[in-house]
């Protein structure tokens, strides 16, 4: 970026945040003293539950509340990798060399798909990134929530509910459910300034080498305002500047050898702006609402370019080429409503509107059927998905007998659309030197979206849900949940929830759940285009990816998405008693008609294919079809110890495991048109999704804290995670690791707090691939690594209140 688009985005972030004359404001008391992973037991939850008052020990369903200060605490300035920090349900691979994935990484909740975790933002339904993960990483085939778009800064708690929720929520909440709870503050506010980079030696199979990269600067602040007497306004700023990492081996296929690669983190600007708010209207009566917005800068590489490459034009990079793609950002969340009591009912009407637009740019590249006039950037296109929701939700406490009973309903309103807008004309042409068929048309690296490719589709959605929860002479707790939808592009769906607790003494208490669930197929699913031209003498033919209701894909067999769907069921034990608390979770998830993205089906697997092909040009196609039938089976435990002593501090030991086995039953193998169709779905996707994510993960902290001192030691172990090849051969195991952080605090007075610390302290990687598996140096490490693969990260962080 140029000096002057830096200083702007510097400016848009902070003159959202005044802090002039605050020093004089006292502190809010907003949990910023939580240091640990968990809140208190007492803690009250809103997920899962829809009766007031609910603790997470008391709560019906396993919820992880994570406190805000929690997720600060920790050297990465983004959401999901703090959450997977603490939460050892949830995992945060880092892919790359995978395109846009690179820039908009998923994150993943029992090892299920991304896209089948419902996130929410202060109880609403947040929208969903515009990427489809189109390539060979953990979460092919999703279009999820980027959770990276919202700031730790602004987040007061997240509750995390691990058990399937779409009769209470409805689509996508199969794996569970992330509500992110903005901060609230009259009053009070903050800085951040944090600073660390990797200091690391990587050891790839042909070579060894110190790095200093990475060097990742945060910069955040919050500040709250009272509205009235009791409303409040709470702003937050958030400014990331994060360089890149490289972690590729020597590229053996020139001379010297030297790495030519940049596998690894993007380059990462970006800004980010959040406010929360709400005021009193009436005595029973409250306005409220919340808004984001995020512009993100990201650019990472794609295989370098030998000078020897075909498709390298010396007498532009005599020396070959790296390219990059550079993903801009431009997310926007507005949400508002008003809640009160009509009667006896509590009622909340909310709108909330979201927006993701991705432009995408090659860089540092060129179109080699262009020859020597070929430009070296492109423009590429652009991917836009925009969601409204209105809903409307009511709920009411009747007194029994002997007990309580908590009746709810509610109705929602959804409108979706997706966007594909085209590049460029050099981004995806092929020029002058077309004619060549060892040339490849079209931006290297990135090829852009085709006029062909463009799309502009909406759909729509009503849903109604009825929730009632009974609790029974204090000991018995009863709920039952329903849902109807209707999509107008697939039709209806029902889905039903049974849960019950019982509570066998004040301590100890058993719980359960029984729950369908399902997944509407997002509209990039259902209309993603990317196609690029192809030379198959004497014709320019298409290859690449079609909706499953275009011609091409309606002629090999393609058919109209249908949802997901899911049946969970759970049974789990809560045990508590003085400082300390355990609780352990069974599940069992199986979903049906699971939504897959299929192989290339090229006309050469025969002449049916050959033929069906031929009308339309096309000489290869895949599309997105349902039929998997997986099964996940897991538990989770999570054990706390606090412990509080005069003289040496309080202790808080944390001990929290997820072991999570997924087995594929069933895969498509045929096609409407097609029996036997080529390979709908290689070996390395189906182990993709039975060993991609780590059947077990075990997190261990302590966090101790004296006067002003204060320290967190976490130790993470990560199962083995299977790379897949397309052979048994080519398979790569990651092996089991654990990775060791720690972090030590001094509040040098009640304002001023300095945290070291050092993330991976041992400086651990993933097996790194052997030199027959990586021929040309780039993927050194295997990228489903659940931790990553940048080694140790060393920082600082200096944080300020009022």
């Amino acid at each position: 970026m140029t000096s002057i688009r830096k200083a702007g985005l510097l400016a848009t972030v902070f003159a959202a945040v005044p802090l002039a004359g605050a020093v004089a404001q006292q502190k809010e008391t907003t949990g910023e003293q939580a240091n640990t992973a968990t809140v208190n037991a007492d803690q009250i939850i809103v997920t899962g539950t829809r009766v007031q008052g609910r603790t997470r020990l008391d709560a019906v369903s396993p919820v992880d509340v994570l406190g805000g200060e929690a997720l600060r605490n920790q050297a990465s300035p983004e959401l999901a990798e703090a959450l997977s920090t603490v939460a050892p349900s949830i995992v945060f691979p880092r892919p790359s060399a995978v395109d846009g994935t690179d820039s908009i990484r998923p994150a993943t909740l029992r090892g299920l798909s991304p896209d089948q975790t419902l996130v929410l933002i202060n109880g609403v339904r947040g929208h969903t990134s515009a990427l489809l993960n189109v390539n060979g990483s953990v979460g092919r085939g999703s279009a999820a929530v980027d959770l990276n778009t919202i700031p730790t800064a602004a987040i007061e708690q997240v509750e995390v509910l691990r058990d399937g929720a779409s009769a209470q929520y409805g689509s996508d909440a199969i794996a569970g459910v992330v509500n992110l709870r903005l901060r609230e503050a009259r009053e009070g506010g903050g800085a951040t300034v944090s600073y660390g980079q990797y200091v690391t030696t990587v050891d790839a199979a042909r070579s060894s080498r110190k790095e200093r990269d990475g060097e990742t600067w945060n910069v955040s602040a919050w500040q709250g305002f009272a509205l009235g007497a009791e409303g409040f306004l709470t702003i937050t700023g958030e400014y990331v500047n994060r360089n890149p990492t490289s972690r590729g081996d020597v590229d053996p296929r020139v001379t010297p050898q030297k790495v030519r690669s940049r596998f690894g983190d993007p380059d990462v600007e970006q800004g980010t702006v959040y406010v929360n708010a709400a005021a009193p209207v009436s005595d029973t009566w409250e306005l409220y609402g919340w808004g984001g917005y995020q512009y993100r800068d990201s650019t990472s590489a794609a295989f370098p370019r030998v000078p020897s490459n075909v498709n390298n034009v010396p007498e532009i990079y005599p020396d070959g080429f790296l390219p990059l793609i550079n993903v801009r950002s431009r997310d926007l969340t507005l949400a508002g409503g008003l809640r009160g009591d009509i009667g006896a009912w509590r009622t909340d009407l909310n709108l909330s509107y979201g927006r993701n637009r991705l432009a995408f740019r090659t860089l540092n590249s060129l179109n080699s059927t262009y020859g020597a006039d070929s430009p070296t950037r492109f423009y590429d296109g652009a991917l836009i998905y925009d969601q409204f929701v209105a809903g409307l939700d009511t709920a009411r406490e009747f007194d029994i007998t002997n007990g309580t009973v908590t009746v709810a309903a509610g109705v929602e309103y959804r409108r979706e659309g997706f966007e594909i807008k085209a590049g460029q004309p050099e981004s995806y042409n092929r020029g002058p030197l077309g004619g060549n068929t060892s040339l490849t048309g079209g931006a290297q690296g990135f090829i852009g979206f085709q006029p062909s490719n463009e799309v502009n589709k909406h759909r729509d959605n009503v849903s109604a849900y009825l929730d009632v929860e009974a609790r029974l002479a204090d000991r018995f707790t009863i709920g039952a949940a329903v849902r109807g939808e209707s999509y107008s592009d697939f039709g209806e769906t029902a889905t039903a929830k049974l849960s019950a607790r019982y509570d066998v003494t004040d301590a100890f208490a058993l719980r359960g759940t029984v729950s369908t669930g399902f997944r509407a197929p997002s509209l990039q699913q259902s209309y993603f285009t990317s196609t690029a031209s192809v030379v198959v003498t004497p014709d320019i033919l298409e290859t690449g990816t079609y909706p499953a209701t275009s011609p091409v894909a309606v002629a090999l067999g393609g058919k109209e998405l249908d949802p997901e769907k899911s049946t969970n069921v759970s049974l789990g034990l809560v045990y508590h008693a003085g400082g300390f608390e355990l609780t352990v979770d069974a599940y069992h998830i199986r979903i049906r008609d699971q939504l897959a993205l299929s192989e290339n089906i090229q006309a050469s697997f025969s002449q049916q294919v050959a033929d069906i092909l031929a009308p339309f040009g096309v000489q290869a196609a895949r599309f997105f079809i349902n039929g998997i039938t997986t099964e996940t089976t897991g538990v989770d435990i999570v054990a706390r110890y606090r412990h509080a002593t005069p003289a040496a501090g309080t202790f808080d030991f944390t001990l929290a495991a997820n072991f999570n086995d997924i087995d594929v039953k069933k895969v498509p193998t045929s096609t409407a048109t097609l029996d036997p169709a080529p390979t709908l779905f290689a070996r390395n996707r189906i182990l993709t999704l039975e060993k991609g994510t780590p059947r077990s993960k075990i997190v261990g902290s302590i966090d101790w804290t004296l006067d002003a001192l204060g320290v967190t030691l976490r130790a993470t172990h990560y199962g083995n995670v299977l790379q897949p090849g397309s052979t048994e051969a080519s398979d790569h195991w990651t092996g089991r690791k654990t990775v060791v952080d720690l972090e030590a605090r001094y509040r040098f007075d009640e304002r001023v707090t300095l945290a070291v610390g050092a993330d991976n302290l041992f400086d651990t990687y993933p097996r790194a691939y052997p030199a027959d598996l990586n021929t040309s140096g780039v993927t050194a490490f295997p990228f489903y690594s659940p931790f990553g693969f940048n080694g140790r990260y060393l920082y600082a962080r200096l944080g300020v209140t009022w």
